[in-house]
């Protein structure tokens, strides 16, 4: 496949393109901050291939950003790029059913323990905002509680309390962005990630208001702690209210059947997004027949039915690339070597932060973590906010300059990243603790 985009190809296009000073002076001029909103506007990638990536200047580093997580298996992998270019002159999108679709949302429902069916989307937000409504929908109630510092998308209501700069009294939902209606505060309750006794407190005395629950069950960089999900489970199910996972970021990273299988606790609706698309844009809400049915209005009548369309929803390109991602993660041995990479990086960086005496912990699971530069227990959101950011953007930015790309708060590892991407890797870390 390395032969269809020669080498020669590619550096004539490099040629073409504006030097790395007017591309971010384009970019300022036309761009609120000079960026899309994700990664900041010192860098433009043009190019990516297994577990690296270079920049317009033709700068080289190894990629634990991962485009924000879809390229579990990579950039550019061989067998993800074969099934794209053999779609592409099929047709892009229908708007219509299309076989790759189908049998892509057949696979999805094979694998995960809570799905009976599914409904495809574009994005992780809408994935989650569907989730939400179509909970209110089948209970008939419209609050929903979910957990301080959890990531749930970019609505109205995902966007409460995602990162408080002043934290209020649970179960007080706080807004934040501008833009967001008032009274969108009131249809939320919000609770402490990882205290089991006060989350099951608020929705005993909360059940017959609430629509349902959401929940990442791994948040952001936090596991949950040893009987936290199970009693979510519990207090939900024995109230009818239904309990969804936020598995957008944990789906099929963590084991094929996501966190829900990783964990083994299994909720009622999850939604999915990331690495379904094989880096394309593709999500979905997943979850049982009987919640489902509230996207078939012959199922449920005009009162309960929940409308949703989208243009690009299960578009044949997005589906083929994650049948071919999925292909690749069913091999044996494909998330072993992903975690055996991540404890890697865990366990040097975790002796490289002791020998030094630094104030700084590993946290997360092998293949999603990071250092936070804090002691003590880190459990929850309020625990997450004694790190120290100057430690941290200091890190980062002796890791940048040494070849090593992240975001802010994150390691994404990849199937793609080798041992000589550890080694590198793991000297990148050492260079960086020194200059603490």
């Amino acid at each position: 496949m390395n032969e269809i985009i020669s080498e020669r190809a590619i550096h004539a296009r490099a040629e073409e393109r504006p030097d790395d000073r007017t591309l971010t002076a384009i970019a300022h001029r036309v761009l609120p901050a000079g960026h899309f909103g994700n990664l900041a506007s010192d860098l433009a990638m043009v190019r990516g291939e297994g577990g690296h990536v270079w920049d317009s200047e033709g700068r080289e580093y190894i990629d634990y950003l991962l485009g924000s997580g879809p390229m579990f298996v990579g950039h550019a992998h061989p067998e993800v790029t074969a099934a794209v270019l053999a779609q592409v002159p099929l047709g892009t999108t229908f708007f219509a059913n299309n076989p790759a679709g189908i049998q892509l949302a057949a696979r999805i429902v094979e694998a995960m323990a809570c799905a009976d069916q599914i409904r495809f989307v574009s994005s992780g937000s809408e994935a989650d905002m569907y989730a939400m409504r179509l909970a209110r929908a089948f209970r008939g109630r419209e609050k929903i509680l979910k957990f301080e510092g959890g990531y749930h998308g970019m609505s109205d209501h995902g966007l409460m309390s995602l990162s408080p700069k002043r934290p209020a009294n649970f179960p007080t939902a706080i807004p934040d962005s501008a833009g967001i209606p008032a009274r969108v505060r009131d249809d939320m309750l919000v609770a402490p990630y990882n205290d089991a006794a006060h989350a099951v407190a608020l929705i005993e005395a909360h059940h017959d208001e609430l629509g349902g629950v959401i929940v990442e069950p791994f948040q952001r960089l936090l596991p949950p702690a040893p009987g936290f999900l199970e009693a979510l489970r519990e207090v939900t199910a024995r109230h009818g209210i239904p309990l969804i996972f936020d598995e957008v970021v944990t789906g099929f990273r963590f084991a094929y059947g996501g966190a829900q299988e990783y964990y083994g606790v299994t909720p009622d609706i999850c939604t999915l997004g990331k690495i379904i698309g094989g880096g394309f844009p593709l999500a979905a809400i997943a979850g049982r027949a009987d919640i489902m049915a509230h996207f078939d209005r012959a199922r449920v009548g005009d009162d309960g039915f929940l409308m949703q369309v989208g243009t690009l929803s299960g578009n044949p390109i997005a589906s083929v690339a994650g049948l071919a991602t999925l292909d690749i993660l069913q091999r044996p041995g494909a998330y072993e070597g992903a975690f055996a990479t991540g404890r890697s990086l865990m366990e040097g960086l975790t002796r490289l932060l002791r020998d030094a005496g630094l104030p700084g912990q590993v946290v997360g699971e092998p293949v999603l973590f990071d250092v936070v530069f804090a002691e003590g227990e880190i459990r929850n959101y309020r625990d997450m906010q004694r790190a120290d950011p100057k430690l941290a953007a200091h890190f980062n930015r002796h890791l940048r300059e040494a070849g090593i790309l992240k975001g802010d708060s994150k390691y994404y590892i990849s199937l793609a990243h080798t041992p000589d991407d550890i080694a590198a890797t793991l000297d990148a870390f050492a260079g960086a603790v020194r200059s603490l």
